[in-house]
Protein backbone atom coordinates (compact mmCIF):
# COMPACT_ATOMS: atom_id res chain seq x y z
CA UNK A 1 0.00 0.00 0.00
CA UNK A 2 1.21 3.42 -1.25
CA UNK A 3 2.10 5.93 1.43
CA UNK A 4 -0.53 9.03 1.05
CA UNK A 5 1.27 11.89 -0.17
CA UNK A 6 0.94 15.47 1.36
CA UNK A 7 -0.70 17.82 -0.65
CA UNK A 8 0.96 21.35 -0.45
CA UNK A 9 -0.36 24.77 -1.90
CA UNK A 10 2.74 26.46 -2.59
CA UNK A 11 1.76 30.57 -3.05
CA UNK A 12 4.07 32.63 -5.64
CA UNK A 13 3.81 36.07 -4.86
CA UNK A 14 3.97 36.57 -9.18
CA UNK A 15 6.50 39.25 -8.54
CA UNK A 16 8.71 37.65 -11.21
CA UNK A 17 11.41 36.86 -9.14
CA UNK A 18 12.70 32.87 -7.69
CA UNK A 19 10.09 32.51 -5.75
CA UNK A 20 7.97 31.94 -8.49
CA UNK A 21 10.43 29.73 -10.23
CA UNK A 22 10.20 27.22 -7.07
CA UNK A 23 6.70 27.30 -6.98
CA UNK A 24 6.75 26.17 -10.23
CA UNK A 25 9.47 23.28 -10.46
CA UNK A 26 7.76 22.44 -6.89
CA UNK A 27 4.86 21.65 -8.59
CA UNK A 28 6.72 19.44 -11.40
CA UNK A 29 9.21 17.47 -9.26
CA UNK A 30 7.40 17.20 -6.20
CA UNK A 31 5.93 14.24 -7.41
CA UNK A 32 2.28 14.96 -7.06
CA UNK A 33 2.97 16.31 -3.35
CA UNK A 34 1.27 19.63 -4.45
CA UNK A 35 -2.14 20.76 -5.55
CA UNK A 36 -3.08 24.16 -7.39
CA UNK A 37 -6.57 24.10 -5.15
CA UNK A 38 -5.67 26.03 -1.86
CA UNK A 39 -9.56 24.50 -0.87
CA UNK A 40 -7.73 20.56 -1.18
CA UNK A 41 -4.57 21.65 0.49
CA UNK A 42 -2.71 19.50 3.60
CA UNK A 43 -0.25 22.36 3.96
CA UNK A 44 -0.05 25.81 2.40
CA UNK A 45 3.56 27.09 1.46
CA UNK A 46 4.21 30.81 1.83
CA UNK A 47 7.32 30.76 -0.58
CA UNK A 48 7.12 33.80 -0.48
CA UNK A 49 6.16 35.25 3.37
CA UNK A 50 5.28 38.64 2.43
CA UNK A 51 2.13 37.64 0.47
CA UNK A 52 0.52 36.13 3.46
CA UNK A 53 -2.22 38.36 3.57
CA UNK A 54 -3.24 37.28 -0.28
CA UNK A 55 -4.93 34.05 1.53
CA UNK A 56 -7.90 34.32 2.92
CA UNK A 57 -7.59 33.78 6.78
CA UNK A 58 -9.97 31.42 7.20
CA UNK A 59 -7.40 28.93 5.10
CA UNK A 60 -4.21 29.95 7.12
CA UNK A 61 -6.11 29.26 10.50
CA UNK A 62 -7.83 25.95 9.29
CA UNK A 63 -4.90 24.33 7.50
CA UNK A 64 -1.24 23.62 8.40
CA UNK A 65 0.98 26.70 7.03
CA UNK A 66 4.97 26.83 6.39
CA UNK A 67 6.46 30.29 5.74
CA UNK A 68 10.04 30.69 3.88
CA UNK A 69 11.71 33.55 5.42
CA UNK A 70 14.66 34.19 2.53
CA UNK A 71 17.15 36.19 4.81
CA UNK A 72 16.57 39.24 7.38
CA UNK A 73 18.79 42.54 7.06
CA UNK A 74 18.71 43.27 11.16
CA UNK A 75 19.32 46.65 10.41
CA UNK A 76 16.55 47.37 8.29
CA UNK A 77 13.67 44.82 11.01
CA UNK A 78 12.33 47.83 12.27
CA UNK A 79 9.13 47.66 15.34
CA UNK A 80 7.08 47.38 12.21
CA UNK A 81 8.93 44.93 10.56
CA UNK A 82 8.62 42.89 13.82
CA UNK A 83 4.72 43.66 14.16
CA UNK A 84 4.04 42.28 10.99
CA UNK A 85 6.12 38.77 11.55
CA UNK A 86 3.92 38.42 14.50
CA UNK A 87 0.77 39.37 12.70
CA UNK A 88 1.56 36.84 10.22
CA UNK A 89 3.39 34.28 12.98
CA UNK A 90 -0.17 34.09 14.76
CA UNK A 91 -1.16 31.26 11.35
CA UNK A 92 2.03 29.98 10.83
CA UNK A 93 2.88 26.39 12.12
CA UNK A 94 6.45 26.36 11.02
CA UNK A 95 9.14 28.39 9.01
CA UNK A 96 11.47 27.00 6.41
CA UNK A 97 14.81 28.94 5.94
CA UNK A 98 17.77 28.44 3.57
CA UNK A 99 20.45 29.06 6.09
CA UNK A 100 21.65 29.02 9.82
CA UNK A 101 21.99 32.93 9.97
CA UNK A 102 18.29 32.96 9.33
CA UNK A 103 17.10 30.84 11.44
CA UNK A 104 19.18 32.18 14.66
CA UNK A 105 17.35 35.66 14.19
CA UNK A 106 13.55 34.37 13.68
CA UNK A 107 14.27 32.05 16.94
CA UNK A 108 14.59 34.90 18.94
CA UNK A 109 11.08 35.91 17.81
CA UNK A 110 9.37 32.53 17.40
CA UNK A 111 9.04 29.78 19.33
CA UNK A 112 7.65 27.45 16.15
CA UNK A 113 9.41 25.16 14.68
CA UNK A 114 12.17 26.50 12.17
CA UNK A 115 13.66 23.91 9.45
CA UNK A 116 16.67 24.88 7.81
CA UNK A 117 17.22 23.59 4.16
CA UNK A 118 18.91 25.11 1.13
CA UNK A 119 16.44 25.36 -1.98
CA UNK A 120 17.11 22.51 -4.63
CA UNK A 121 19.01 23.00 -7.71
CA UNK A 122 17.44 22.31 -11.48
CA UNK A 123 20.49 21.04 -12.77
CA UNK A 124 18.87 20.94 -16.06
CA UNK A 125 18.99 24.62 -15.96
CA UNK A 126 22.52 25.07 -14.11
CA UNK A 127 25.16 22.95 -15.73
CA UNK A 128 28.47 23.43 -16.99
CA UNK A 129 29.38 24.39 -20.77
CA UNK A 130 31.21 21.73 -22.31
CA UNK A 131 35.29 23.52 -22.94
CA UNK A 132 34.89 23.50 -26.17
CA UNK A 133 31.86 25.69 -26.33
CA UNK A 134 32.67 28.50 -23.68
CA UNK A 135 34.16 30.46 -26.70
CA UNK A 136 30.72 30.16 -28.34
CA UNK A 137 28.98 31.10 -25.32
CA UNK A 138 30.94 34.54 -25.42
CA UNK A 139 30.95 35.08 -29.07
CA UNK A 140 27.02 34.23 -28.81
CA UNK A 141 26.63 37.54 -26.22
CA UNK A 142 29.27 39.67 -27.85
CA UNK A 143 31.95 39.32 -24.97
CA UNK A 144 35.58 39.62 -26.25
CA UNK A 145 36.81 36.23 -26.27
CA UNK A 146 40.26 38.00 -24.45
CA UNK A 147 39.03 39.61 -21.37
CA UNK A 148 39.21 38.11 -18.11
CA UNK A 149 35.12 38.28 -17.10
CA UNK A 150 33.86 39.02 -13.70
CA UNK A 151 30.22 38.74 -12.96
CA UNK A 152 27.81 39.93 -11.05
CA UNK A 153 24.09 38.73 -10.77
CA UNK A 154 21.98 40.11 -7.99
CA UNK A 155 20.89 43.59 -7.70
CA UNK A 156 22.61 46.11 -5.93
CA UNK A 157 20.21 49.25 -5.58
CA UNK A 158 17.61 49.99 -3.52
CA UNK A 159 14.35 50.39 -5.34
CA UNK A 160 13.34 53.56 -3.63
CA UNK A 161 15.61 56.00 -5.40
CA UNK A 162 17.34 53.49 -7.91
CA UNK A 163 21.21 55.11 -6.96
CA UNK A 164 21.56 54.21 -3.64
CA UNK A 165 23.51 51.12 -2.84
CA UNK A 166 21.68 48.10 -1.38
CA UNK A 167 23.93 47.51 1.30
CA UNK A 168 23.27 44.20 2.81
CA UNK A 169 24.19 42.91 -1.35
CA UNK A 170 27.30 44.84 -0.95
CA UNK A 171 27.84 46.48 -4.28
CA UNK A 172 30.10 49.04 -2.58
CA UNK A 173 32.38 46.16 -1.60
CA UNK A 174 32.15 44.38 -4.96
CA UNK A 175 32.91 47.56 -6.97
CA UNK A 176 36.31 48.13 -4.27
CA UNK A 177 37.38 44.60 -5.01
CA UNK A 178 36.95 44.59 -9.17
CA UNK A 179 38.59 48.72 -8.95
CA UNK A 180 42.27 47.42 -7.48
CA UNK A 181 41.60 43.82 -9.39
CA UNK A 182 41.59 46.13 -12.53
CA UNK A 183 44.59 48.04 -11.21
CA UNK A 184 46.52 44.78 -11.70
CA UNK A 185 44.69 43.78 -14.72
CA UNK A 186 43.55 46.05 -17.16
CA UNK A 187 42.22 43.34 -19.42
CA UNK A 188 39.57 42.71 -16.55
CA UNK A 189 35.57 43.59 -17.58
CA UNK A 190 32.42 43.09 -16.07
CA UNK A 191 29.42 41.09 -16.65
CA UNK A 192 26.19 42.74 -15.12
CA UNK A 193 22.55 40.98 -15.37
CA UNK A 194 19.67 41.50 -13.15
CA UNK A 195 17.70 44.83 -12.43
CA UNK A 196 18.51 47.84 -10.23
CA UNK A 197 21.59 47.69 -11.23
CA UNK A 198 22.49 51.31 -11.42
CA UNK A 199 24.80 51.58 -8.45
CA UNK A 200 27.35 49.87 -9.73
CA UNK A 201 27.22 50.29 -13.60
CA UNK A 202 27.80 53.79 -11.83
CA UNK A 203 31.14 53.01 -9.79
CA UNK A 204 32.06 51.21 -13.25
CA UNK A 205 31.41 53.92 -15.44
CA UNK A 206 33.53 56.20 -13.06
CA UNK A 207 35.99 53.98 -12.92
CA UNK A 208 36.87 53.39 -16.43
CA UNK A 209 35.87 49.66 -16.59
CA UNK A 210 34.32 48.19 -19.71
CA UNK A 211 31.09 46.55 -18.34
CA UNK A 212 28.04 44.32 -20.44
CA UNK A 213 24.76 44.44 -18.97
CA UNK A 214 22.05 42.02 -19.34
CA UNK A 215 19.04 43.71 -17.56
CA UNK A 216 16.52 41.06 -17.47
CA UNK A 217 18.11 38.08 -19.38
CA UNK A 218 15.53 34.67 -19.81
CA UNK A 219 16.59 32.26 -16.99
CA UNK A 220 18.67 29.82 -20.05
CA UNK A 221 20.66 33.07 -20.91
CA UNK A 222 21.89 33.51 -16.95
CA UNK A 223 23.14 29.94 -16.89
CA UNK A 224 25.29 30.83 -20.29
CA UNK A 225 26.25 34.42 -18.87
CA UNK A 226 27.61 32.01 -15.61
CA UNK A 227 29.44 29.75 -18.39
CA UNK A 228 31.11 32.38 -19.77
CA UNK A 229 32.89 34.26 -16.64
CA UNK A 230 36.49 33.51 -14.95
CA UNK A 231 35.09 35.30 -11.59
CA UNK A 232 32.03 35.43 -10.32
CA UNK A 233 32.38 37.55 -7.01
CA UNK A 234 29.52 37.70 -3.90
CA UNK A 235 30.30 40.36 -1.87
CA UNK A 236 26.84 40.11 0.14
CA UNK A 237 26.62 41.81 4.31
CA UNK A 238 23.91 39.54 5.02
CA UNK A 239 22.14 36.55 2.40
CA UNK A 240 19.91 33.47 2.84
CA UNK A 241 21.38 31.99 -0.56
CA UNK A 242 22.14 33.40 -2.78
CA UNK A 243 21.05 31.53 -5.24
CA UNK A 244 24.24 32.73 -7.32
CA UNK A 245 26.22 30.42 -5.36
CA UNK A 246 24.75 27.25 -6.11
CA UNK A 247 24.57 28.06 -9.53
CA UNK A 248 28.03 29.03 -9.87
CA UNK A 249 28.58 25.79 -8.16
CA UNK A 250 26.31 23.87 -10.60
CA UNK A 251 27.75 25.59 -13.72
CA UNK A 252 31.58 24.72 -12.68
CA UNK A 253 31.81 28.83 -12.55
CA UNK A 254 34.85 29.81 -10.36
CA UNK A 255 33.44 31.64 -7.77
CA UNK A 256 34.72 33.88 -4.18
CA UNK A 257 31.92 34.67 -1.34
CA UNK A 258 31.73 36.35 1.63
CA UNK A 259 30.83 34.22 4.67
CA UNK A 260 26.57 35.02 4.19
CA UNK A 261 24.01 32.42 3.50
CA UNK A 262 24.83 28.94 2.67
CA UNK A 263 28.18 30.13 1.13
CA UNK A 264 29.92 27.75 4.11
CA UNK A 265 28.40 24.92 3.22
CA UNK A 266 28.73 24.92 -0.08
CA UNK A 267 31.92 26.50 -1.07
CA UNK A 268 35.29 25.34 -0.35
CA UNK A 269 36.70 27.04 2.89
CA UNK A 270 39.36 28.66 0.44
CA UNK A 271 36.88 30.46 -1.22
CA UNK A 272 35.82 32.31 1.63
CA UNK A 273 36.73 35.99 2.55
CA UNK A 274 36.14 38.93 4.83
CA UNK A 275 34.89 41.98 3.91
CA UNK A 276 36.99 42.68 1.21
CA UNK A 277 39.78 41.01 2.17
CA UNK A 278 39.55 38.85 -1.10
CA UNK A 279 42.99 38.23 -2.04
CA UNK A 280 43.96 35.02 -0.51
CA UNK A 281 40.26 33.78 -1.61
CA UNK A 282 40.75 31.02 -4.18
CA UNK A 283 38.14 29.45 -6.44
CA UNK A 284 37.50 25.83 -5.91
CA UNK A 285 35.23 24.64 -8.61
CA UNK A 286 35.41 20.69 -7.54
CA UNK A 287 34.56 21.08 -4.06
CA UNK A 288 31.43 23.21 -4.96
CA UNK A 289 30.31 20.97 -7.70
CA UNK A 290 30.44 17.91 -5.32
CA UNK A 291 28.59 19.85 -2.50
CA UNK A 292 25.88 21.31 -4.70
CA UNK A 293 25.30 17.83 -6.31
CA UNK A 294 23.44 16.89 -2.70
CA UNK A 295 20.94 19.90 -3.59
CA UNK A 296 20.31 18.86 -7.33
CA UNK A 297 16.65 17.36 -8.14
CA UNK A 298 15.13 15.10 -6.76
CA UNK A 299 17.28 14.84 -3.93
CA UNK A 300 17.14 18.67 -3.23
CA UNK A 301 13.41 18.06 -3.57
CA UNK A 302 13.42 15.43 -0.51
CA UNK A 303 14.18 17.49 2.32
CA UNK A 304 11.70 19.41 2.04
CA UNK A 305 8.94 16.64 1.27
CA UNK A 306 10.15 15.10 4.76
CA UNK A 307 9.82 18.45 6.27
CA UNK A 308 6.11 18.64 5.03
CA UNK A 309 5.43 15.02 6.15
CA UNK A 310 6.79 16.10 9.67
CA UNK A 311 4.32 18.62 10.07
CA UNK A 312 1.14 17.48 8.56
Amino acid sequence: MSEEKVKVFALAPNENWICDRFCNEWNQFSNGEYTENIHEADIIWLLGAWAWRAVPLDYLSKKKVVATIHHITPSKFTKESLREFLSRDRYVDAYHVPCQQTSDFISKITNKDIYVIPFWVNQNIWAPTPEKDAAKNREKYNLPTEAFLVGSFQRDTEGSDLKSPKLEKGPDRFCNIVEKMHAENRNLEVVLAGWRRQYVIGRLKAAGIKYHYFELPEINVVSDLYNTLDLYIVSARHEGGPQAIVECAATKTPIISTKVGIAASILDDSSLYEEEEYESAQPNISTAYKNVEKLFIPAGIQEFKKMFKEIK
